[in-house]
């Protein structure tokens, strides 16, 4: 039993950590499923949590503070912040504003990383994003 109420302690420290990590002027977008890590099944349903920001379709134009996501599959960041995010099969595009999306992974381990950008595909800069690792069945 101490075991049990020591393991929902520290998931209580670490949650209120993760909590305060992203309050007052920080802009994050953190992939909330799946968790890093994880061994799924394809196709993946890859969503994504706001903090300071706030997704709105492309088609609403450049508005500090909002935009939508983009999954990159196996690949770095761009190089280049300045320049609008590529569209191919490892440059996803959720120019509709949501918040999830399934895509269709071969099996393996693959990396899956979120870039923010504003209504026209530019990211912002510094870049909003953030990484996972998981393993496809």
């Amino acid at each position: 039993m101490k075991h049990v109420k020591f393991a929902l302690c520290l998931s209580l420290i670490f949650g209120l950590a993760a909590s305060v990590s992203y309050a007052g002027d920080t802009q994050a977008v953190v992939i909330s499923k799946p968790r890093d890590g994880a061994i799924v099944s394809s196709p993946v349903e890859v969503c994504m949590t706001p903090w300071g920001v706030e997704f709105e379709p492309a088609k609403k134009g450049v508005n500090e503070g909002k935009g939508h996501n983009h999954i990159l599959v196996d690949v770095a960041l761009p190089s280049d912040l300045s320049k609008p995010i590529g569209k191919d099969s490892k440059h996803i595009h959720m120019g509709d504003g949501s918040s999830c999306k399934k895509i269709k992974l071969s099996p393996g381990k693959h990396t899956i990383r979120t870039l923010f950008a504003k209504g026209n595909h530019v990211p912002y800069n510094p870049p909003i994003s953030d990484t996972i690792e998981i393993t496809v069945k």
